[in-house]
């Protein structure tokens, strides 16, 4: 997924840090000013909004599971947030997270509709962390050891009528006031965005 390819990984045993391109001006501010001042053209204006919501409210969507379209109830529930320790201990030169800590968003989803899956879910992979109004950086495979979350490779057969909490694993600056949680039903989706006091 395009969040997952980014300009540099750092390999460590237990997780990898995908570096925000944000870091670099890659163009994933909210705000991006190659496009101030130019006139919005009927394909930008059809386009979805961003859907905000508030903590534990949900929205629905529907994701392509290997081939198949499955809808989902999707529900961010909380952000646990960790400390610059527990950052160093994450990748594999703790100068590499100087002033950061680790950010777990737990979503709940909840398969509504379509048939059983023959495979590991993707439907969590498009879900990212931003703070301050900056995406974070990703720990590819921090998630699934966090305490509340779930191994997408243990749902396979997930049928119509089930939930899973799914998590991601971000690293976000200590400092950070504002942090959400973005997911959307494909990488170029416009996303729901839910606002969550870090716990």
């Amino acid at each position: 997924m395009f969040h997952r390819n980014t300009a540099l990984r750092l390999t460590v045993p237990t997780a990898v840090l995908a570096l925000a391109l944000t870091a670099c001006g890659g163009g994933d501010s909210k705000s991006d000013s190659s496009s101030e001042g130019k006139p919005k053209d009927d394909a930008a204006a059809s386009q979805p909004k961003e859907e905000k919501l508030a903590a534990g409210a949900s929205t629905t969507g529907k994701v392509d599971e290997d081939g198949t379209a499955i809808t989902y109830d999707v529900a961010a529930q909380k952000v646990d947030l960790g400390t610059e320790a527990d950052a160093k201990k994450l990748v594999q030169d703790p100068e590499d997270a100087k002033g950061l800590v680790p950010a777990v968003a737990h979503l709940k989803f909840t398969h509504k509709g379509g048939a059983a899956l023959t495979a590991s879910p993707d439907v969590a992979d498009t879900t990212e962390i931003w703070a301050d109004g900056t995406r974070g950086g990703l720990l590819i495979g921090a998630a699934e050891d966090a305490p509340g979350c779930e191994d997408p490779l243990d749902l396979e057969g997930w049928k119509k009528g089930e939930s899973h909490v799914l998590c991601e694993t971000y690293l976000v600056p200590q400092a950070a006031k504002d942090l959400e949680v973005h997911w959307a039903e494909k990488e170029d989706g416009k996303p729901a965005i839910w606002s969550l006091p870090a716990k």
